[in-house]
């Protein structure tokens, strides 16, 4: 009797311990496996930019205030790039995009972005772009073919230019989170100095260079050579490819009538490509546009890389 009793008593304890079953709730024969929760998405201002140069004066002038995203891949002209359909979607849904203008981002004119969110950052000189009549196309990285014909777009190594941009980026995001406009405005003024000093150094620098008529690589450095007084020729060479005869033809055509003593390039050349030009009295020196993110250093350190070897082979 007292046996039957204790386990009468365990079991109203099992059941009372045991937990209600749900109306509709899953049996565990039925029940779903675990599902991850998605990503917690930033809580910062989201703002594109459409090449590096922006994605830097952005990063300095706002610092942790905002998350700056530059989508274009490494191993292609941002200028020629062309996103798909998920880098469009995030363009789209930013809170800021940043443009270089100056028919930079060419995918730009078959999408709708949103106006009251677009900056063009070069639109405060837009009077002063400079229009290029070039005929001839060829390709690098995998962009495809592309030639450089209409406004010239590396706007930025005119570092009057440059500075000009930053303000534009400057004022942009002062809009977008107005609580961080002093130590915006400080960094911005930080980043105004080291550019008006590059500036100084090449306006200094162009005194020597008005005289000298160089060749360039590529034909990319149109603002550079204006600024700074400098009598330019250009070819459509890529650093990673040796010139063939017919290349080099072109440029023995070009020094026929111009006598240039350096090539600029865009990129660290090929070795074989450095003696070809030796053979022909032409010494090599890089010149780096910097429109992606550099693979050692960061915008600045680049330029003022730049600088330093306009002045040891002009010294």
């Amino acid at each position: 009797m007292k046996i039957r009793l204790l386990l009468s008593c365990l079991t109203v304890l099992i059941a009372a311990c045991k937990p209600a079953e749900q109306p509709g709730a899953a049996t565990p024969s039925d029940a779903p496996a675990a599902v991850a929760a998605p990503a917690a998405k930033s809580n910062q201002p989201q703002v594109l930019v459409a090449n590096y140069p922006l994605q830097y004066f952005a990063q300095r002038i706002a610092g942790d205030a905002v998350e700056v995203r530059f989508l274009a891949p490494k191993d292609e002209d941002p200028a020629f790039w062309h996103p798909d359909e998920t880098a469009i979607a995030a363009f789209q849904g930013a809170d800021l995009i940043l443009m270089n203008g100056a028919t930079y981002s060419k995918w730009a004119d078959k999408i709708t972005l949103p106006e009251s969110k677009a900056v063009d950052t070069s639109a405060s000189f837009k009077a002063s772009l400079i229009q290029v009549n070039e005929t001839s196309t060829h390709s690098h990285g995998p962009g495809g073919e592309h030639s450089h014909s209409g406004t010239a777009f590396t706007t930025w190594i005119d570092f009057k230019q440059a500075s000009l941009q930053a303000k534009t980026v400057r004022d942009a995001l002062i809009r977008l989170v107005p609580a961080a406009k002093q130590a915006m405005e400080t960094s911005y003024d930080n980043l105004q100095d080291e550019l008006n000093t590059l500036d100084d150094r090449m306006s200094v620098l162009s005194r020597r260079l008005v005289n000298q008529p160089l060749v360039a690589s590529h034909p990319v450095y149109h603002y550079l050579a204006r600024r700074y007084g400098m009598s330019l020729k250009a070819l459509l060479w890529e650093p990673e490819n040796v010139p063939d005869d017919k290349a080099m033809a072109d440029l023995n055509g070009i020094l026929s009538g111009h006598r240039a003593r350096w090539m600029i390039w865009e990129g660290t050349p090929a070795p074989e490509s450095i003696e070809k030009l030796e053979a022909v009295g032409l010494k090599s020196m890089v010149f780096d546009p910097c429109g992606n993110v550099p693979e050692s250093g960061d915008f600045m350190s680049v330029m003022k890389a730049n600088v330093e070897a306009l002045e040891k082979a002009f010294q």
